[in-house]
């Protein structure tokens, strides 16, 4: 039986039509199938070929890696003409009702993990390492930021891969995790070295000294650090995604903050006592330090050859190391700022709200970022974009349109301001119910989140779309450079909200 072609019927990502016949695909078409041969249904649902070729295994690039076309059964007449007019925003099956429902439950926890995570640093503050080595505070928003660059953008890969079907094959789905899994390990490894010797580096030009000792301290604290909480988080992430599965909830909207939801608490509690342990160490045992550093750095061709197994991860294993070392360099920026904040006894209380603001915007941001990227890998081909991201970007377009993405830029923006009245709250009543924010400074925070996540959501819309212009997986690339930002905006307009309630007299509290 022949499928005629028709604008009216379109594929869905499982590979169904839209209207009418629903043919079932008994195997994915080959590369070489879809770059021009001749093909048809067999009655029995699969897909051969008119005239045989030779078989090529298919040639993954950065956007189709993950979700190419001739693994998940779709081709150029599941991109149907309605879909392009429509901006590429076809309407998913959630209803207004259940998006927000999805987002909200994930979202209020991602909140209380950033407070805990706020009330947790500012009792580490006090500790001796922590007053000692006051370099570990650039260190804070680098390793924080770590769930941004491997977390978040986990979740927003495995959440696109089972939007389009690709976890549905036990075998391909267990590769794909343990691969992604080994390679998150060995980017937590990397990048927890590289942040230390970042904090090292801005530490010295502060400071103008830089003990050896300080060094080894903080490799030693950020690299086991980051290794064991990707670890722990990574095992989380793939539990969600999977039960996101079992339920029928969309994992772009749930699985991306739920990965920060406890992420900062546990990471930093990880970094306080690593820090404390290995300062206790450091007079009489100082070679614990170089041996912990030596075992991490010798797991490394480990987890080059587990994530070398599986395509996806060994295109990411060569490919994937810009956007993270760049969030790094960026995250640890907006750590100098908090340091010198912290330091400032005209700041005080500061230290508390900087995970709260800054865990919030990018959580708000990773889900409009997943969605954006999801909506593409689904609807356009490669390097193609819809019409009205093709001029000038307009932060107009970003807010007001009748696509799912548009409607859920909107519901974003209108949590900030509740989210985070009842995160005000939650920390008074957590601090004991002595004091109220003032209500100056309740404006003021408010105001810094608001334009924090206004601007994080309008840069999320015009990167996703150029970087998919440019060939590259938005899923790998997007997340850490907005959550980077989101970490230094965050920084930058608290500490200037605190500096206006300072010059005018607002303690905070009242």
């Amino acid at each position: 039986m022949v499928v005629p072609e028709s604008h009216n019927d379109k594929l869905s990502p499982n590979g169904s039509v839209g209207r009418g016949t629903i043919p079932q695909y008994g195997s994915y078409p080959s590369a070489s199938q879809h770059s021009g041969s001749p093909q048809r249904f067999i009655s029995n649902g699969s897909i051969s070929t008119i005239s045989p070729s030779i078989h090529h295994d298919p040639e993954y690039t950065e956007t189709d890696f993950l979700l190419p076309s001739q693994l998940y059964g779709r081709s150029t007449l599941s991109r149907s003409t309605s879909a392009k007019d429509a901006g590429g925003s076809v309407p998913p099956a959630e209803s207004l009702r259940s998006m927000i429902l999805q987002i909200l439950v994930p979202f209020l926890l991602a909140g209380l993990g950033t407070i805990c995570a706020g009330m947790l640093l500012e009792v580490v503050q006090s500790w001796d390492v922590f007053q000692e080595i006051t370099e570990l505070f650039i260190l804070v928003p680098a390793v924080l930021g770590m769930k941004g660059n491997l977390e978040m953008t986990l979740a927003s890969r495995l959440s696109t891969a089972v939007n389009a079907g690709k976890m549905e094959s036990t075998r391909e789905k267990w590769m794909l995790i343990m691969g992604n899994l080994a390679l998150k390990q060995l980017q937590a490894t990397v990048l927890g070295l590289l942040a230390s010797l970042m904090a090292t580096v801005l530490g010295w030009m502060a400071e103008g000294q830089m003990p050896l000792h300080h060094i080894m301290l903080l490799c030693s604290a950020s690299v086991s650090t980051t290794f064991f909480a990707s670890l722990l988080q990574g095992i989380i992430m793939v539990g969600v995604i999977l039960g996101s599965m079992r339920m029928g909830i969309n994992p772009d909207n749930v699985a991306t903050p739920m990965a920060a939801s406890f992420g900062d608490l546990i990471t930093l509690a990880l970094l306080a006592c690593f820090s404390q342990w290995f300062f206790s160490l450091i007079e009489l045992y100082p070679y614990v330090l170089y041996l912990v550093d030596m075992l991490f750095l010798c797991l490394i061709p480990l987890w080059v050859v587990i994530s070398s197994k599986h395509p996806a991860s060994q295109l990411l294993l060569r490919t994937g190391w810009e956007p993270i070392i760049t969030a790094m360099v960026i995250s640890s920026i907006g750590g100098l700022i908090l340091d010198k904040a912290v330091s400032d006894p005209n700041l005080a209380g500061i230290i508390v709200y900087a995970p709260v603001i800054n865990g919030i915007g990018g959580n708000l941001v990773s889900i409009q970022a997943s969605r954006i990227s999801t909506n593409l890998h689904l609807n356009y081909s490669h390097k193609e974009v819809p019409e009205d991201r093709k001029g000038c970007f307009s932060p107009c377009r970003t807010f007001f349109g009748l696509g799912a993405n548009h409607r859920c830029a909107q519901v974003l923006l209108l949590l900030v301001i509740p989210g985070q009245i009842v995160f005000l709250h939650a920390i008074h009543l957590l601090k004991g119910g002595h004091t109220l924010p003032s209500a100056l400074f309740t404006v003021a925070f408010l105001s810094a989140s608001l334009i924090q996540v206004f601007c994080l959501l309008c840069i999320a819309d015009c990167m996703v779309h150029f970087l998919w212009r440019q060939g590259k997986d938005p899923d790998s690339y997007s997340i850490p450079y907005l959550t980077a930002l989101g970490d230094l905006l965050g920084t930058v307009l608290l500490s200037l909200a605190f500096v206006l309630l300072w010059y005018v007299g607002d303690s905070g509290i009242v």
